[in-house]
């Protein structure tokens, strides 16, 4: 595992060569923060990961286009408040203007701007008020912008989510960051709701890509709030190779899985803080699930659990109700034997053996009422099959939940 040092005040732009600023132009009511900008100082090596869903934002349709095959971007303009979803033809046309605002006003060639949008489906953006935006952000961006253009993506969302870290490669000090939004419609099938990672490091785009995929597969495809999967999902990572070490070109390459596990700390920093914050949320919930046949299967019955409404209402209710994990364990779709099933229940402080060989086995109320006050606690389940293991995070279901999106728009 590299050595890592984790930045306080972890701002995107604490990676040397990018700036960034998020202002408000008046998508969001009064003066809540909802355009940011990023912006290398030279073109990036660029990869991403988007949403599996079949209806796909106008954003999303635009960013994969602008992606195809590879390529070199310069930055990302990000609003929210309007999500640009099931815009038609001219949501696409008011993503690319989007993009092209933020080239002619800055002085970058075409094509090399990344567009993001959250908030509402099925309404367009405002273009009077993008425009404007995008004038004000342009002249706000700082390397001190980052934790402000980390606002200004969030919807729901009750806190910015940021993380950074820096290490070395060779005799080189190399910075990864990122910020990223999501707290309700939660259940990638690629990435996350939005998110932006940035880097210094000098490294080849197949390389990148296959990074930023291996790193998505085992940080944000393991989280779920509300098992909905956007219109938006997006994750891009921009490496602007400023920190002038031997680019990375094999995966066999020592710097390379440098690169790889400080990657993967931002990463699941930022998966952690998503579903710690999801819609109403009062607790995060690990699912761990050992003793599988295999990873996917592990994955599989993690997500079964962490998906399962009376699992996470029984949690807010800090109710130690431990058949609802193995009910949801058992209709995952994986062949288990119930006899093997072993589970515990843990905050970090005290844990609980609540099953064994699939019976009760310590089962003290006290206890698990005291495990269950805390704010994070986990379930353990192994299956008794194999050595592979998965992890996944989700959140409590609470009244607040419903509370806000039953009112979203209204």
């Amino acid at each position: 595992m590299t050595d890592l040092c984790i930045l306080q005040g972890p701002q995107i732009s604490l990676v040397p060569g990018f700036r960034a600023a998020g202002i408000s132009c008046g998508l969001k009511p009064g003066s809540e923060l909802d355009l940011a900008l990023v912006v290398a100082d030279v073109p990036c090596t660029s990869a991403a990961v988007f949403t599996t869903n079949r209806v796909q934002a106008a954003p999303v349709l635009y960013d994969r286009q602008l992606l195809d095959g590879g390529g070199t971007m310069r930055g990302v303009v990000i609003n929210s408040g309007c999500a640009n979803a099931c815009t038609g033809a001219r949501g696409l046309r008011d993503a690319a203007e989007t993009a092209r605002l933020v080239e002619a006003g800055m002085g970058l060639r075409a094509d090399s701007v990344l567009v993001m949008s959250t908030g509402v489906i099925g309404q367009y953006l405002p273009m009077d008020k993008i425009a404007a935006g995008i004038r004000t952000a342009s002249q706000a961006l700082s390397v001190e912008g980052g934790h402000a253009a980390a606002q200004a993506i969030m919807t729901t969302d009750t806190e910015p989510k940021e993380a950074a870290v820096r290490f070395r490669i060779t005799d080189r000090e190399v910075t990864v960051a990122g910020m990223c939004k999501g707290s309700g419609m939660i259940h990638p099938n690629m990435a996350t709701m939005l998110g932006v990672l940035v880097t210094d490091v000098a490294i080849e785009q197949a390389l990148l890509q296959r990074a930023l995929r291996e790193v998505v597969d085992l940080t944000f495809n393991k989280v779920t709030v509300d098992g909905d999967t956007s219109t938006n999902d997006t994750v891009a990572l921009l490496a602007n190779g400023l920190a002038g070490n031997q680019p990375i070109s094999t995966e066999s390459d020592e710097a390379y899985g440098a690169f790889r596990d400080a990657l993967l700390e931002v990463a699941a920093t930022l998966a952690i803080a998503l579903a710690a914050d999801g819609e109403g949320a009062t607790k995060l919930i690990t699912v761990h699930v050992t003793g599988a046949s295999d990873p996917g299967a592990a994955a599989t019955v993690a997500k079964s659990i962490a998906n399962s409404t009376l699992v996470k209402t029984a949690v807010y209710g800090e109710d130690a109700n431990w058949g609802r994990v193995l009910c949801a364990a058992g209709y995952s779709g994986i062949a288990i034997d119930p006899a093997r099933l072993a589970l515990w229940l843990t905050d970090g402080r005290l844990t609980l053996h609540l099953v064994r060989g699939g019976e009760p086995f310590e089962v003290d109320e006290s206890v698990a009422s005291e495990i269950l006050a805390s704010d994070r606690i986990a379930f353990r389940l192994d299956l008794g099959q194999g050595s592979a293991e998965a992890t996944v995070w989700t959140c409590d279901l609470t009244h607040a939940y419903v509370d806000i999106n039953a009112h979203y728009r209204t």
